[in-house]
């Protein structure tokens, strides 16, 4: 005869298996023919008093090339030990993205979030993060210079592929990202024709420095000149296009239309660098605060010291968007020598280490924070408004 106590005892026993095997047998059936089922059921539970596991974050690494997708998947239980558990390449073409998504479907459960994250590969990530964010799933997109830095520390000896993407998992499972989305219309096809512009630009330069050399020589070549000429021409006129189609697309959107204007006002700063600032940080959409402006162009400063015989010079990490640190060069050169506040703050850091570049980049550094600030403020420039009441605007 049992007692009440050894009665509700059993009860209980038998009220827990029933749920341990309701819980399971719904989890088998979502299992795919030839799936390993075993490593993902265990993380379902604890393993000595029966306490429902959860899984508190999924993430898939992806180590992107121009012609392939290595991949790992990695997940975080409530242990807070991140478990890598599975690999695969995929081609990098639209047909393998949809295999991509199925393989990780198979593979992750839907009691938790699927976080994608790559690298900022030139422009090989750009299909796969467009394809991902049209699906509807969070995408991560990271800089390479951050996975190097975080790399460094897991001690990998050999660098593949495949321990790339393992780092990449890792550190979306350990670090709170944030999510990426497309740029704006607008913005996109801005960047597209500055980033041409510039290209022109350079192209352009490069001949006419080989045109002054053939000038030079002893005996010149007048067909290698005639040609030189005519590639010149060919190239101002295409950069004359691409400012009208800049001008033209400016004109459809009145509200950047306007944010140009307000940035434009400043000393040095032209319609050109106020459109390729916006651009390439996307209408500073992801940018919180000064300092990460500057981390993200960048501008900031790394210095490298340790006691009395590690004294590294300090220097601009150049770690970010090289098309913004290019724009602000000439608009930099401009306030120094017709602003009396950047001529100011440049004379000072000249006077101080002797070194013209030094004060220069300070100089475009104090200008990008500047038309973050007009951005943010919707204030044109005002040669009279003090220093620091611009400044205190913004964290």
């Amino acid at each position: 005869m049992f007692s009440r106590r050894n009665c509700l005892t059993l009860f209980y026993l038998f009220e827990l298996e029933q749920n341990v095997r309701n819980t399971a047998s719904r989890y088998i059936q979502n299992i795919q023919p030839g799936e390993k089922a075993k490593g993902d059921f265990s993380l379902l539970f604890l393993k000595l008093n029966g306490k429902m596991k959860r899984i508190l974050k999924q993430v898939v690494g992806i180590d992107v090339a121009q012609s392939e997708l290595v991949v790992c998947l990695g997940r975080m239980n409530e242990d807070w030990a991140p478990e890598l558990y599975a690999h695969k390449t995929f081609a990098n073409t639209a047909k393998e993205f949809v295999a991509l998504v199925h393989w990780v479907k198979k593979l992750t459960t839907e009691l938790s979030p699927v976080l994608y994250v790559m690298e900022a590969t030139g422009v090989y990530h750009e299909s796969l993060a467009y394809f991902l964010d049209g699906k509807g799933f969070e995408v991560s997109i990271v800089l390479p210079n951050k996975i190097s830095n975080y790399t460094r520390t897991l001690q990998v000896k050999t660098i593949t592929d495949k321990t790339s993407s393992e780092a990449i998992a890792r550190f979306g499972l350990e670090r709170k990202l944030d999510r990426w989305s497309p740029p704006a219309e607008i913005f996109r096809r801005l960047r597209q024709k500055t980033r041409e512009r510039d290209q022109l630009v350079g192209e352009r330069t490069l001949v006419k420095n080989q045109l002054h050399a053939e000038r030079s020589e002893a005996y010149p070549s007048k067909e290698s000149m005639a040609r030189m000429k005519t590639r010149i021409n060919l190239l101002n006129k295409q950069i004359a296009q691409i400012e009208q189609e800049i001008g033209a697309l400016l004109k459809q959107d009145k509200a950047v239309n306007e944010d140009i204007k307000i940035i434009s006002s400043a000393p040095g700063i032209g319609i050109l660098t106020a459109v390729t600032a916006l651009a390439e940080t996307n209408g500073f959409e992801l940018i919180r605060s000064r300092k990460q402006l500057t981390s993200y162009a960048g501008f900031d400063v790394r210095e490298k010291t340790s006691g009395t015989s590690v004294k590294g010079k300090p220097r601009i990490s150049k770690k970010g968007n090289k098309y913004l640190r290019k724009a602000m060069y000439m608009p930099a050169l401009a306030a120094i020598r017709y602003d009396g506040r950047f001529k100011v703050l440049y004379t000072r850091l000249l006077s101080k280490h002797g070194v013209k570049m030094k004060a220069a980049v300070a100089v475009q550094r104090k200008m990008l924070e500047l038309i973050y600030t007009m951005y943010k403020t919707k204030t044109p420039f005002n040669k009279d408004h003090r220093k620091e009441e611009v400044v205190a605007v913004l964290p």
